[in-house]
């Protein structure tokens, strides 16, 4: 019988050189590489790689994010643990789904802001076969919710420990991992020469068929994509809520390194408990542990099955 195999994809974007910049992405996810090997029992050659960093050999842009997960997605067999961390920015963009005209949706910001939406999520983890697992760190603004319909089990409505959530300021030392809409689409319209406020328009004309599915298909079409797969082997660990910034942390001292709280929270859980943990335990401990580092309006959530939410993270051994 074929071993059962840890397959991972990890993505950070810094932005360099740009108004957009960010410092700690990389760190976070090269981080999460030696974690992934040291203690989960990833094979080096199992881990693929994107950042923006000059020289880098694949870049983190939105095609090949989404090939990169596709491919790790068609490898799968029943058994099998796949894993996705992105560092980065995220944004949220008016909704086309069928009867939710009002609201937005969720979606992480490639390098070339060629933007992967809750949608292309949805459809990723429909696409496992039975029995695989597919967990999903995204560190960025706005993250909750990004595998669409994925059920809450820490969220909005949570109650942890009986305190109810409260916003509060970011420290100076933070900087909010978030593109606002109206800034994506002025820079997709410098590209396009297009005189329009649909974006859908901007990122058809500039990536074609590699734009998110959301711009590609019609509402109905979306409905039929956003039908839940039983079992639903999704889960989501985001950084915070949908309507929330995730920090990205840049010390003053020069000795201090740029990262992500989010990820840098889950690094600090993981050191302090080396016996197993669950989805759960991971996500209301990097609460807890934002919290106390002052970032107490930034509120990880966790979005997957009732089964998963209490399951090992990263199916890790009790």
């Amino acid at each position: 019988m074929e071993a059962t195999k840890r397959m991972a994809v990890l993505v950070g974007c810094n932005y360099p050189n740009t108004k957009y910049e960010l410092h700690g992405c990389i760190n976070d996810v090269m981080a999460m590489r030696e974690t992934l090997m040291n203690r989960f029992g990833f094979e080096e050659s199992n881990i693929q790689v994107l950042t923006d960093e000059p020289g880098s050999l694949l870049m983190p842009t939105g095609a090949n994010i989404k090939r990169s997960l596709g491919r790790m997605v068609g490898k799968a067999k029943s058994g099998d643990v796949l894993f996705f961390h992105y560092s980065g920015h995220g944004t949220r963009v008016p909704s086309m789904k069928h009867g939710n005209f009002s609201r937005q949706d969720e979606a992480i910001v490639p390098c070339d802001f060629n933007l992967i939406t809750d949608i292309d999520f949805r459809r990723l983890v429909n696409r496992l076969p039975k029995g695989t697992s597919f967990t999903m760190i995204s560190d960025s603004c706005h993250s909750g919710g990004l595998i669409d319909k994925e059920k809450e089990q820490i969220g909005p409505s949570a109650i942890i420990n009986d305190e109810k959530l409260q916003l509060r300021y970011t420290p100076d030392a933070a900087k909010a991992k978030t593109i606002p809409f109206q800034s994506i689409l002025q820079h997709l319209s410098l590209h396009t020469n297009i005189n329009t406020t649909d974006i859908g328009t901007h990122l058809l004309e500039s990536f074609g068929a590699d734009a998110s599915l959301k711009f590609q298909l019609d509402s109905r079409e979306l409905d039929t994509i956003n039908s839940l797969k039983k079992p639903d082997a999704g889960i989501l660990l985001s950084g915070c809520q949908a309507n929330e910034s995730s920090a990205d942390m840049n010390p003053d001292n020069a000795a201090g390194k740029a990262y992500g709280a989010f990820s840098n929270a889950i690094e600090n859980v993981l050191k302090e408990n080396p016996a197993a943990l669950s989805n759960k335990q991971v996500v209301v401990m990097a609460r807890g542990m934002l919290k106390k580092q002052g970032l107490g309006q930034q509120h990880p959530c966790l979005y997957c099955s009732d089964e998963n939410a209490e399951a090992m993270f990263l199916c890790q051994n009790p």
